[in-house]
């Protein structure tokens, strides 16, 4: 009886120590579970947070010089193709004219071209692109943003044929600053070497050039906008 006694003793003793032996495991699991899943919302906020940054960029006149000084330095890509109604044909751009090469890639990989226009066609003098009477083409420029780009007329390329240009924004600017968002190619034979010193040249066609003439030959209308819409169908830069 009294060993018996002993041994309910000693078992209710050494009861408490058994159960809480087992409690620090499941406690354990619960707190460590939490601290990942609230990791993981941190890094899924974070990310989410970087795109929403990238996506609100907005280029303006006093970011847009830095930005594609930067934009540059690592550009590897030099050649753009477009693709229209009449067929595609491909744009090299020059190297030693930075912010007008930086900038033509930029938005080609922004998809800006895509679905805009040849609005200006004038019979063998040029061709001009890059806008359209679409809402779209509006509502992608103030995505981008609103800037200008200064004129880089000093390495030597002149208007020849084929020669891809950028014209002189429409607000009144005695600096003759390129509207980055229009582009226009010389079809002139050989040249139209009166635009050299105003406008800057940055690239030449190297594929396609019957393509080019046949946009320019297209009949116009009211302020050489072309009777029937010329649209760039796609823009894509060749990696």
């Amino acid at each position: 009886m009294r060993l018996k006694t002993c041994y309910y003793f000693l078992l209710f003793i050494a009861t408490p120590f058994i159960g809480c032996k087992d409690n620090p495991k499941k406690s354990e699991t619960k707190p460590n579970k939490e601290i990942k899943e609230i990791d993981s919302i941190e890094v899924a906020e974070k990310e989410t947070n970087d795109e929403q940054e990238k996506d609100e960029f907005v280029l303006t006149e006093d970011n847009a010089i830095d930005f594609f000084f930067d934009y540059q330095k690592d550009l590897e890509a030099d050649k753009v193709k477009i693709t229209t109604d009449f067929g595609s044909f491909v744009i090299q751009l020059y190297d030693n004219v930075p912010y007008h090469k930086a900038n033509f890639i930029y938005l080609t990989r922004k998809g800006y071209f895509d679905y805009t226009q040849f609005h200006r066609v004038v019979k063998d003098f040029i061709i001009q692109g890059g806008n359209s009477d679409d809402k779209k083409t509006a509502k992608k420029r103030g995505d981008i943003g609103r800037y200008l780009l200064p004129p880089d007329t000093r390495k030597g390329y002149k208007h020849d044929r084929g020669t891809i240009s950028m014209p002189s924004s429409e607000i009144d600017n005695p600096h003759m600053l390129a509207s980055p968002y229009e582009f226009f190619i010389v079809v002139t034979d050989p040249g139209s070497y009166h635009l050299d010193g105003d406008f800057t040249p940055f690239g030449r066609v190297i594929e396609g050039m019957d393509v080019v003439d046949k946009i320019n030959a297209q009949p116009v209308g009211k302020g050489d906008w072309p009777s029937q819409n010329i649209y760039i169908t796609k823009a894509e830069v060749i990696e």
